[in-house]
């Protein structure tokens, strides 16, 4: 357990503070989208989407932020507690046109756009979009498992890498329980992604304290500061969260990480839409 912490939240001795500076000095910015404002072409392309609404930011730096959310459908992998899975287990949803979301966006009036899943990265075609929305002037934060290597330009990167007791149970699901374990944890992929990004976060969604020492490991082998990492509890209701904080907060703090509740589920519960 992390105890002495330097300035960036991590024992003065570990690996993960001796990594820091090289590490950081690897973030550079993406650079210009590509793409002129309203270029038709910018506009031509297609995601299939589960749904797209309005609603506050639940969940890490930017918790109670008015923002548009685009749901992507389709995940490469499949989390047992997953509370989406009309976009990963059962995926529902149509192909879009881009011109059709971002008219959608642009009629909702806010700046802060969150594209998530589902995995947004599954097509090529999200890496179009971000330049697109990005072109147009709005903050993007992409929300992604961080198991694909793909241009992910945005304004913040939000990455949330999966336990391994987050795969799926063996004799129910024999394919995805291979097939996840196989996905859920590609280290260099994660680390190139945080590199390239002009702003990331890491967060972690902790089902119960057997899962604190794959997170320390995690984080030290992403080599990110301390106050990038955003613990949440696993639960779908505020009395499943308010047990989990009883053990998961005094932990945190002692970590030096950051406790972020999933604020979407005290505001409107576990519903689809928010």
């Amino acid at each position: 357990m992390v105890k002495l912490r330097d300035g960036l939240g991590f024992s003065k001795t570990s690996n993960v503070s001796r990594k820091l500076s090289g590490s950081l000095n690897l973030i550079t910015p993406l650079g210009n989208t590509g793409f002129s404002h309203g270029s038709p072409a910018a506009t031509r392309g297609t995601l299939r989407i589960a749904e797209t609404f309005q609603s506050r930011q639940g969940e890490g730096k930017l918790t109670g932020t008015e923002s548009f959310f685009i749901r992507t459908s389709g995940c490469n992998l499949r989390c047992w507690f997953c509370d989406t899975p009309y976009a990963s287990w059962n995926p529902k949803g149509e192909q879009t046109r881009f011109d059709q979301i971002l008219a959608q966006v642009q009629s909702s009036g806010l700046r802060h756009v969150v594209l998530t899943g589902g995995e947004p990265m599954l097509s090529s075609e999200s890496t179009s979009l971000c330049n697109l929305l990005r072109a147009e002037g709005f903050h993007l934060t992409v929300e992604t498992a961080g198991t694909i290597e793909r241009e992910t330009p945005c304004d913040l990167l939000s990455i949330s890498p999966k336990f391994q007791s987050s795969t799926p149970d063996k004799r129910e699901h024999p394919k995805w329980s291979e097939l996840h374990e196989q996905r859920r944890l590609p280290i260099s992929t994660m680390r190139r992604l945080i590199h390239t990004a002009i702003d990331y976060q890491i967060k972690f969604v902790v089902d119960s304290p057997n899962d604190y020492d794959e997170l320390l490991e995690i984080v030290e082998q992403l080599g990110v500061p301390a106050d990038r990492v955003w613990i949440m509890p696993q639960g779908s209701t505020n009395e499943a969260m308010d047990a989990a904080a009883q053990w998961l907060k005094a932990w945190v703090d002692q970590a030096g990480f950051r406790y972020c509740d999933r604020m979407q589920i005290r505001w409107y519960g576990n519903r689809r839409g928010t």
